[in-house]
């Protein structure tokens, strides 16, 4: 054995109650299981009143750039993840031509940022996998963004594809998935994926499950009409047999309090009718999307520079508030915005540093104005490259919906601006320290399993997400009694308490609660991609 980690509570990533075992961890595999005190090996850490557990699996993650521009990658290794699942809500880099990756590069800075000086030397899905395995800290699995294919054969238009523009498309998620993604993702609130109807999202997920993949929508609203969106991505599900995993599956806004039973009973009826579904969630209240995100659909058609036309003429700019806060505006989920609830946590410019931790509302006031300009100015000054936080959860739905069968983590954590979400650095321990430790809404086995066994089924990974010989040595080991999440909306970027190593294919990444800085993760591929 390389390592030994001796005597340790084994969370085996099943669910079943934690044993006390040595594990074996050979070149990059977990080489043994055995009984406490029997292994022995070039180094042994004791794991004496520890808890090791496969390594977390952040099913919702938007690492896509920062993975490349800091691939250390301190946010995820700190909080014990060894795998992560790109390419979300529909919006990603791959795959691009240069226009559409210039368009992108400006529409997700407020979620990944534009580093000065980064090299874009990828358009293919394959490329983008290809460029991640020269050397990052965790494991990486992409999903073809259906936004983002629908940039390429359609544009920006508010309309549906013609056949012609539908093959394009279904031909772009197929190279995807032979070339290594999981899946496809959507993002129905944000465009030009949410300009996508439901039978042409039947046609595409018929072609992601010939390629073996599942399909993962960020789905048309998590507000007004939440249960009918859900109820749509089911149906896509059924009429093009392709599994289904709700991405961030909440209840949020207020029209949503108290109402998660109403979404269990629904994701249970399809499940017990044959429907693959899975979801995933974060414990935490507060959302986070970029500011520009709360638009009707009609005021981004054309990209950029029609959306800041737009903003810059005062009777569009009348139209797109009455929608705003009247009557709902689809990209803000179909409610009425209380911009008390929406705090601005990342801007481009320093100039406008002061709206940062603020709400619209509190900012407005200080300025002397109404929200609503103040809004529509700084997305102009910004160039819609503004990050915010929306206020909008509920605690019983939260807790609820973490309890359900197909449960899976994600953090859907953005790692830029001056406050991002807590979320990026905090989501993993504080499953562990808050929902089971403090409140005991699921028990330690089960929440580990949550976290790595089912994700990992989900993936399809073979050979990942249990403590098990001859899998992948992707383990964290971790205090149960301390570990916690210290990320706060006030001071984000703080690494978990109470983890103390973390392996990443058999190489340590964390040890003795410090990152190593060992690029050791690689891109895990769809396992029927073209060979």
């Amino acid at each position: 054995m390389d390592v030994v980690l001796r005597g340790a509570l084994v969370a085996d990533g099943t669910g079943d109650a934690l044993t006390r075992h040595d594990v074996g961890i050979g070149g990059e595999k977990i080489a043994e299981v055995a009984e406490p005190g029997s292994l022995t090996g070039g180094r042994t850490i004791d794991a004496d009143g520890l808890v090791l557990a496969p390594g977390f699996i952040d099913m919702h993650s938007h690492s896509d750039l920062q993975l490349l521009a800091n691939p250390g990658h301190p946010a995820k290794i700190t909080q014990g993840v060894t795998t992560e699942v790109l390419g979300q809500d529909g919006l990603s880099y791959a795959p691009v031509d240069d226009a559409v990756l210039t368009a992108l590069r400006q529409q997700l800075a407020g979620w990944n940022d534009d580093p000065p000086g980064f090299d874009w030397n990828w358009r293919s899905v394959g490329e983008y996998l290809d460029r991640l395995d020269r050397g990052i800290a965790v494991n990486a699995a992409y999903l073809v963004p259906q936004g983002t294919v629908r940039m390429l054969a359609v544009g920006w238009d508010d309309r549906p594809a013609t056949d012609a523009e539908l093959t394009r498309m279904k031909e772009l998620v197929a190279t995807g998935l032979a070339e290594g993604a999981m899946g496809m993702s959507s993002g129905l609130t944000y465009t030009p994926g949410m300009y996508a109807e439901t039978d042409e999202l039947v046609e595409l997920c018929k072609v992601v499950a010939e390629g073996g993949g599942f399909y993962s929508p960020h789905h048309r609203s998590y507000g007004k009409g939440a249960l009918e969106a859900f109820a749509e991505m089911i149906d896509v599900s059924r009429r093009s047999g392709c599994p289904l995993h709700l991405a961030h599956a909440t209840m949020n806004f207020s029209v949503n309090k108290g109402k998660a039973p109403d979404l269990l009973k629904l994701l249970d009826d399809a499940l017990d009718d044959g429907c693959d579904i899975s979801l995933d969630t974060y414990p935490y209240l507060p959302g986070a999307t970029y500011l520009s995100a709360l638009l009707p659909s009609w005021a981004t058609e054309g990209g950029l520079d029609a959306t800041l036309a737009r903003l810059s003429d005062v009777d569009e700019r009348e139209r797109i508030r009455a929608e705003i806060e009247e009557s709902g505006s689809d990209g803000a989920h179909g409610v009425p915005i209380d911009w008390d609830a929406i705090e601005i946590n990342g801007v481009r410019n320093d100039r406008n540093a002061h709206l940062v931790g603020h709400s619209v509302a509190a900012s407005a006031h200080t300025a002397g104005t109404e929200p609503a300009r103040l809004y529509f100015d700084t997305l102009l000054d910004e160039r819609l490259g503004t990050s915010c936080l929306m206020h909008v959860g509920h605690e019983e739905n939260v807790q609820a919906i973490m309890r359900h069968r197909t449960h899976t983590g994600g953090s859907d954590g953005l790692l830029v601006g001056a406050r991002p979400h807590p979320r990026a650095w905090g989501t993993f321990p504080r499953y562990l320290a808050r929902y089971v430790r403090e409140l005991g809404v699921l028990d330690l086995a089960e929440c580990v399993a949550h976290l790595t066994g089912r994700a990992a089924r989900r993936l399809r990974l073979a050979d990942r997400g249990l403590v098990r010989a001859g899998y992948a040595a992707d383990l964290v080991l971790f205090d149960p009694d301390t570990v916690a999440d210290t990320a706060t909306f006030d001071d984000p970027r703080q690494a978990a308490a109470g983890i103390t190593h973390v392996f990443v294919n058999g190489v340590a990444a964390l040890d003795d609660g410090r990152p190593t800085g060992a690029l050791a993760g690689r891109s895990l591929r769809n396992p029927r991609r073209a060979r």
